[in-house]
C-alpha cells in the first residue's frame, strides 16, 4: 500500500462524509453502504475465503490499543 493510495482514499472519503453531511445523510449508513462497495469490489477478483479472511483481519485489529498476542510485556 503506498501513501499515495493511502491519501487518495482518504481525500475522496472525506469528499463522501462532507457531501453526505450537507444532504443530511447518516454517517453511520455511509459506512455500511461504503463496506458493501468494497465487498462487491473485491468479489470481482477475489474468493471468498480470501475476503472473509480480510475482514476478519480488520475485525480482530478494531481495537488500537489492544496488544497482539505475540507481544510479551
Amino acid at each position: 500500500m503506498t501513501a499515495a493510495a493511502r491519501e487518495l482514499a482518504s481525500r475522496h472519503h472525506q469528499a463522501l462524509l462532507t457531501e453526505a453531511g450537507a444532504s443530511d445523510i447518516d454517517q453511520d449508513l455511509i459506512g455500511r453502504l461504503l463496506l458493501d462497495a468494497i465487498v462487491a469490489h473485491w468479489r470481482q477478483t477475489r474468493r471468498i475465503a480470501d475476503i472473509a479472511s480480510e475482514l476478519d483481519f480488520v475485525r480482530a485489529n478494531l481495537d488500537p490499543n489492544a496488544d497482539y498476542t505475540f507481544m510479551r510485556p
